[in-house]
């Protein structure tokens, strides 16, 4: 389900005449003078909230001779609100395409030839450039001061600010000339 019927979904039983109708049409299928009768509501009032309920999908409706009888959409009725509130967001998953796009963007725009041209100013886009240079390590093994100028030389010259960004940003660490990159869960990733 979408996002967007969810919502929908969750405004149309923000009423208290909705959900009335829906205890109501629970119990048994109703045309809209026999909801009125039993809620002590309008006729016109009724049919109103019916509208509303049918247009999100939770009440749909049927002709039996002279009467539009209405019944509850079990379907809808059978979800979780866990379902409901987890539902697929388009949003978030144009947000996530549009984060790739630039992270690749800015690595392009950085890197020539596989080797780092300059330093971002901007920090979202240093971040993401050192984010190429912490994928050279493994986290958790421990490597040494000339292991560490080994794996970022190739990419950058300037091996010393490469290290101390990654430290500064809490990527990397240092004990007794013995470097360490933590692991993902250890720190936060690149948004």
């Amino acid at each position: 389900m979408e996002i967007v019927k969810s919502i929908a979904i969750m405004k149309a039983l923000s009423d208290t005449s909705r959900v009335r109708i829906v205890k109501a049409l629970s119990e048994k299928p109703c045309y809209v003078e026999e909801l009125a009768s039993r809620l002590n509501l309008a006729d016109s009032t009724v049919s109103f909230h019916l509208k509303k309920l049918q247009l999100v999908g939770l009440v749909s409706s049927h002709k039996q001779q002279y009467y539009i009888i209405y019944t509850l959409n079990k379907s809808i009725f059978g979800l979780t609100l866990e379902e409901i509130v987890n539902s697929e967001d388009d949003e978030s998953k144009k947000q996530a395409q549009r984060l790739v796009s630039y992270k690749d963007k800015t690595i392009r725009a950085f890197f020539k030839h596989g080797k780092l041209t300059a330093l971002p100013v901007q920090h979202k886009k240093r971040l993401i450039v050192l984010s190429v240079f912490k994928k050279l390590f493994a986290p958790g093994q421990k490597y040494t001061e000339k292991e560490v100028t080994e794996l970022v030389t190739p990419l950058f010259g300037d091996y010393c600010t490469i290290r101390r960004l990654m430290i500064e940003e809490g990527w990397m660490e240092r004990s007794d000339g013995i470097y360490s990159i933590k692991k993902d869960d250890e720190n936060e990733s690149i948004k």
